[in-house]
């Protein structure tokens, strides 16, 4: 690898869910490859792609992945990609304790959102869920677990008006083992 090579994680929203954007990863990789990102791995089904690139921008990159999805499956996925530094960073910086962290849901945003969306959205509260929007990341907690929450990714994505992906601990855990893998 030579040193000018950056390593990032992208995050695709919203392919391979209940049989919709049928996405077949093996197929993606190869896709992806041929475009000129290197080292192309994925994670599981939901759209978790680590690779590495010469390309310095996350927008270039983004829009990179986006057209040759479009191009070669048919259809508009939302695609957020960020370095593994980035990431560890919306790890580490989760407000929760540790017990309530390892249950947690880490919605990353496309940018930070203005400070008067974020102070509307945050007036909406749930019994027995919890939020943090800190920076481009909404840490998110239930009790209930994610699939019984009350709250969901487009209520934030309305509220804020960015786009938003979300990842559990134990998907963030190896993602950040992952990236950092020759």
């Amino acid at each position: 690898m030579e040193e000018n090579t950056y390593h990032y994680v992208a995050l695709i929203r919203g392919i391979n869910v209940g049989g919709h954007k049928k996405v077949p990863m093996a197929e993606l990789r190869e896709l992806l490859t041929k475009s000129g990102l290197e080292n192309v791995k994925t994670y599981i089904q939901s759209g978790n792609v680590i690779f590495q690139s010469k390309i310095q921008s996350k927008a270039e990159l983004e829009c990179l992945i986006k057209d040759n999805i479009l191009n070669h499956f048919g259809f508009d996925v939302s695609v957020l990609v960020k370095t593994r530094e980035e990431l560890k960073t919306i790890f580490n910086d989760c407000p929760f304790s540790k017990e309530k962290k390892i249950n947690s849901y880490f919605a990353m945003l496309s940018e930070i959102p203005e400070k008067s969306l974020v102070e509307e959205a945050s007036q909406k509260v749930y019994e027995n869920e919890e939020y943090s929007i800190l920076k481009n990341c909404i840490y998110f907690y239930s009790e209930k677990g994610y699939g019984n929450a009350k709250f969901s990714l487009n209520f934030f994505e309305r509220k804020l008006k960015i786009n938003a992906t979300a990842r559990n601990y134990k998907t963030m855990v190896k993602l950040l083992s992952l990236s950092t893998e020759p």
